[in-house]
């Protein structure tokens, strides 16, 4: 198969790309801006074509989309109200509608779960007050059921993200990670209320190969919409589990109420923006049968916190 892939550069389009690459023969079509941003071996073997450009070019190649039979959109804007709805919306639905329907066996979109609701439903504020990168992500998906290929579209909303390395680029959870251990010896005290799902690139890109060779016989149960997160952690579980991987005791913890955080936002004139304050009152980032490896009976890479953090090189 003909597969076109974009986003490549970033952390997760690194482990698609490399799982592309070395678990399937198809003939692989990547764009990016940048090729000197790539560490992985595109010249690995043969069938791996480079496209240097932007994706709001992307009607520029019209004549290559229409042989495609695979489209995996990953490429992403994270900021700028004008430049994220340019590529996170309008490129998008053209690269879509560039397609053609009868080659065209599966569409692989790349959402957020920062657009879902606990029950898995859009979340009205995402598009009211979320960041310019979630309210394009939420504008983009409303807009899908009104193409023509909408029924071969698979969209994936990824919880928190970790992963990187030196053939990949960190995450930007993962980046800042080491950071956060700096205060350990501060955060360990504190019970924090909140709770929510990561997952690691490598595992993403499990799930994504695994699609390209299953998707058109998805079962139906999953409405082809996947969040991808393993299991739930709560934030007070999250920082005991961290403690005892770097030999902090935590002997106890002060609970961190709402109101009690409301309060010191008030009183120490402390700027949030609207959805960093909703964020902060959501806590709970929860979602409905989160998709992971284990899911299809494949093995995952980092499952758990202890695994994800000796990934990282933590323990």
């Amino acid at each position: 198969m003909r597969i076109f892939v974009t986003g490549i550069s970033g952390c997760i389009g690194h482990y698609i790309a490399e799982s592309l690459i070395k678990k399937t023969d198809h003939e692989l079509f990547f764009l990016v801006r940048n090729p000197a941003k790539l560490k992985f071996d595109y010249n690995y073997r043969s069938g791996i074509n480079i496209i240097e450009d932007s994706l709001e070019n992307i009607l520029k190649y019209q004549e290559l989309l229409n042989t495609i039979n695979i489209a995996i959109l990953t490429a992403t804007c994270w900021g700028g109200e004008k430049e994220s709805y340019q590529i996170n919306v309008e490129a998008n639905i053209n690269l879509i509608n560039s397609l053609n329907s009868d080659k065209c066996k599966q569409i692989i979109y790349f959402s957020t779960a920062s657009i879902l609701d606990r029950n898995n439903k859009l979340l009205p504020q995402a598009r009211e007050i979320g960041t310019d990168y979630i309210r394009t992500k939420y504008q983009c998906f409303t807009k899908l059921s009104e193409l023509e290929l909408y029924d071969k579209i698979i969209t994936v909303y990824p919880t928190l993200v970790f992963g990187g390395d030196e053939n990949k680029p960190y995450s930007h959870l993962s980046g800042g990670l080491k950071d956060t251990l700096k205060w350990m010896n501060l955060i360990r005290w504190f019970n924090a209320d909140g709770s929510f799902h990561f997952i690691h690139g490598q595992d993403i890109a499990t799930v994504i190969t695994y699609l390209v060779n299953n998707g058109e016989n998805l079962d139906p149960s999953f409405s082809k919409k996947l969040v991808l997160g393993n299991k739930s952690l709560t934030a007070s579980d999250a920082i005991k589990n961290i403690c005892e991987i770097i030999n902090k005791k935590v002997y106890f913890q002060i609970p961190l109420p709402i109101w009690l955080a409301n309060i010191f936002i008030k009183v120490f004139n402390i700027k949030m923006a609207e959805w960093d304050y909703f964020c902060l009152n959501y806590r709970h980032f929860v979602y409905q049968n989160p998709i992971n490896p284990s899911t299809f009976n494949l093995p995952s890479y980092a499952p758990t916190l202890n695994s994800l953090l000796k990934d990282l090189g933590i323990d």
